[in-house]
């Protein structure tokens, strides 16, 4: 039995394989962990089992399993999940692209409560080395799908990640592409994550296996998390559309005190009607930001925050962001495009709704 087994998927890496195998195990003896080196590969057609193999005589923390069908990196991951000597795991590429010496630092945050560490290319500290633009691009697409799941976490759909084995232990993971961590992020067990800067860099040996049909596994992916989290309402990302059904409760009860409001400063005080409306919606964000700072995002709880007024005055910012936009739409639609008032009012307020949300759950409740 292992402490910790660091789990790499291979396909036709024999150009890597042994120089990763010796840094992480030098990683190992450097840190006194009692680690296994488990490589999943799907039946490279070149010599990268039989150096693994050779290597094996010398190397007795390193173990290999061959898969024969269904190849693909998130399902010898998973298989990996299976064959793991150890409770904590830790997935990293052959291609050299993350660096082992990160591993003691992603197994001491687990130990010291974490269920999920994750290597972040997009956070502080982090970076992407050598990368045409087009992966660029597609890296970041892929990102920005995976944190409307997940928006606290920067790098959902990072290569390079440690979990308790209790994450997804007797979880149906259904592993497709590249994006093995969105799969455990979506189904897995856990509830407190934590994560820490690298700097990614891009194969030197060898080619990238980033193919359109990647790209299309990656969406149908996205998609069943969201239908997943519908009928498994413990899942982290149930959590997420738990807060977009309470932001929009909140914004509907914002709309009753702007009425009320702008009524009775109206008929009862007399004001003029515009003096009231400036009245009525300060006073609407301001219902709006308490009820969500309580509430929807439960400000008080575990997560660091900025200050309350510095949320205040972000709301403030994000919410005249969202009324440009309503307005624009509706003059947009109505009159440059003949689309009727109303239904281009409905338009810019649902485009306005998702502005608001997706920005203050970035900006103005997004963890420090």
């Amino acid at each position: 039995m292992y402490d910790v087994t660091v789990i790499i998927p291979t396909y036709k890496e024999e150009a890597n394989i042994k120089k990763i195998i010796s840094e992480v195990d030098a990683v190992f003896k450097q840190n006194a962990i009692n680690g296994e080196i488990l490589i999943v590969d799907d039946d490279s057609p070149d010599k990268t089992i039989e150096i693994v193999n050779e290597l094996k005589k010398t190397k007795p923390n390193l173990n290999i399993v061959v898969r024969r069908e269904e190849h693909g990196l998130s399902q010898s991951v998973a298989d990996g999940f299976v064959h793991a000597s150890s409770d904590i795991f830790v997935v990293m590429d052959a291609d050299l692209s993350h660096p082992p010496v990160r591993i003691p630092t992603m197994v001491s945050e687990l130990r010291a409560g974490y269920d999920v560490v994750i290597g972040s290319r997009y956070m502080e500290g982090g970076g992407i080395k050598k990368w045409p633009l087009k992966r660029r691009i597609i890296s970041i697409g892929a990102t920005f799908l995976g944190r409307l799941l997940f928006p606290d976490i920067s790098d959902p759909v990072s290569g390079f990640f440690a979990v308790k084995k209790s994450v997804v232990a007797n979880t149906s993971l259904k592993p497709r592409g590249y994006k093995i961590l969105l799969e455990v992020l979506g189904k897995g067990s856990w509830e407190n994550d934590k994560e820490i800067p690298f700097e990614f860099v891009d194969r030197e040996i060898g080619s990238s296996k980033l193919k359109l049909k990647t790209i299309i596994e990656y969406a149908e992916q996205v998609i069943d998390i969201a239908l997943f989290s519908i009928s498994h309402h413990e899942s982290a990302a149930w959590k997420e559309w738990k807060r977009v059904f309470k932001f929009g409760l909140v914004g509907l009860s914002g709309i009753v005190v702007n009425m009320v409001v702008l009524w009775y400063l109206t008929e009862f005080v007399g004001f003029y009607y515009l003096v009231s409306s400036l009245f009525a919606i300060e006073l609407s964000i301001l219902n709006n930001f308490f009820w969500n700072d309580l509430w929807t995002f439960k400000a008080g709880g575990s997560h660091k925050l900025s200050s309350r007024w510095h949320r205040l005055i972000s709301f403030h910012a994000v919410s005249a962001g969202g009324l440009v936009i309503n307005m624009g739409i509706l003059y947009l639609l109505t009159s440059v495009g003949g689309v009727y008032y109303l239904i281009s009012n409905i338009i810019g307020i649902l485009v306005g709704f998702g502005w608001n949300f997706m920005v203050n759950r970035r900006v103005t409740w997004t963890r420090r």
